[in-house]
């Protein structure tokens, strides 16, 4: 799924990125839609804990900081993408289908990767100076939860998907399935912008290619140019120097990693 060739490793790895449902199977009923949206959303998300696995151990000092910053931002997005779901989509879907076992995987895998992630924000927002930084550590502690965070991230995909064959699915055309629809659309706008417009919107931004499966999703999310503009560089200014270590510049198109410039061909 790499857009380009990478003269030196990208956030293509070590987690695999989600082909979309849509563009796999060209169906386009609303959870197969729904699915593909949360599939661009998690791989953002994906490419966000590579380009941070593929440069922990080459940040300089004087960078450090603001690496910090950026992953933590990266645990922060993690963090709220996963109560919201729990929270709000997992029980407005259980109830469109009428089904409260629909999610009983999908909540047990949480629970797998959460203590991990955990350790990860505790590493980070316990160093008593940026200079503490170790990249070796900070790996060390991506690697117990990278697998389970990972198979969970791909397998909701799946789940998702599947609704569309539920005996309780809606039927185009009724109110059940506007309702479903508006479930999706209302959830996917919202959730990115909770969990912070100063921070997770310009990450999620930054770690979205537009150029994968043939550019199919060049415009994803929609939104006039204007106010994407402004959420990158007006809202995301206060923090501008996390940004330098995101997978894709402002256009959405994938950008050598910041901390592997200097660095031997890996």
């Amino acid at each position: 799924m790499t857009s380009v060739t990478p003269t030196k490793a990208w956030a293509d790895q070590p987690i695999k990125l989600i082909t979309t449902p849509q563009y796999a199977t060209k169906k386009t009923d609303i959870f197969t839609s729904g699915a593909t949206h949360m599939a661009l959303l998690h791989n953002s998300i994906f490419r966000g804990y590579n380009s941070i696995y593929q440069q922990a151990a080459h940040v300089a000092d004087q960078d450090k900081a603001d690496f910090i910053g950026y992953c933590l931002t990266w645990y922060r997005f993690v963090k709220s993408h996963h109560d919201d779901e729990e929270l709000s989509l997992f029980p407005k879907i259980e109830d469109l289908l009428q089904d409260k076992t629909v999610f009983e995987e999908t909540h047990k895998e949480h629970e797998a990767f959460l203590p991990g992630l955990a350790e990860f924000e505790k590493y980070l927002g316990g160093l008593k100076s940026p200079n503490d930084f170790s990249g070796d550590e900070l790996l060390r502690i991506m690697g117990t939860f990278q697998e389970s965070f990972s198979d969970h991230f791909h397998s909701e995909i799946s789940t998702i998907s599947k609704f569309s064959e539920h005996a309780n699915a809606p039927k185009e055309g009724t109110p059940e399935h506007t309702a479903a629809v508006t479930t999706f659309k209302t959830w996917g706008k919202a959730t990115v912008t909770k969990a912070g417009v100063t921070d997770c919107v310009p990450f999620f931004l930054l770690n979205l290619d537009r150029t994968v499966e043939d550019g199919m999703w060049a415009n994803w999310p929609p939104m006039p140019a204007p106010i994407k503009w402004g959420l990158i560089n007006i809202a995301g200014a206060l923090h501008s120097g996390w940004w330098k270590f995101s997978s894709c510049d402002a256009a959405g198109q994938p950008k050598e990693l910041w901390a592997l410039r200097n660095v031997e061909k890996l």
